[in-house]
């Protein structure tokens, strides 16, 4: 029985464990150490994992997690910003053996639901064109391209 509830701190492993998994092919930080290596010798997968670290970290109620059979198979992250009215949804992963479940569409209502809660008028989520999930999901979720970003990167020394 899938169940979706608030982030608990024992679950932090279990939620690196799982990105780790899901950004693998679909990192801006694996793109960047695909060209120069690793960075201050430290892997794209620690950079990732200090990125949710600190989603946990910047508003542990507003990450939930997918539950099923008491563990931990996906979750998502939020950031709200009361200024602007848009609240972030920065990640969200499902482990690979539970895609398909619909996992990521209750994760996301979760978020949206949180969001709207929190007083945010708009939930903003973006995704690499290179992850196809991503970008065959979100507009399914009802989510409209706003704009298209190009990452670049360059050597300093």
């Amino acid at each position: 029985m899938l169940k979706i509830r608030e982030f608990k701190q024992s679950d932090q492993e279990r939620i690196l464990e799982i990105t780790v998994e899901s950004f693998d092919g679909v990192s801006i930080d694996q793109n960047i150490e695909r060209l120069w290596g690793r960075i201050e010798g430290k892997s794209w997968q620690w950079r990732k994992k200090q990125s949710i670290i600190d989603d946990l970290n910047a508003n542990p109620a507003g990450v939930f997690v997918a539950e099923e059979e008491g563990k931990v198979v996906g979750y998502v992250t939020t950031r709200v910003e009361e200024e602007t009215g848009i609240g972030r949804i920065p990640n969200m992963a499902v482990d690979a053996r539970h895609r398909g479940k619909g996992i990521g569409k209750k994760l996301l209502q979760q978020a949206m639901e949180y969001l709207k809660a929190a007083g945010m008028k708009y939930a903003r989520i973006e995704t690499l064109e290179q992850n196809t999930i991503g970008r065959e999901f979100y507009p399914r979720m009802g989510f409209k391209e706003v704009a298209r970003q190009i990452h670049y990167a360059k050597p300093l020394s």
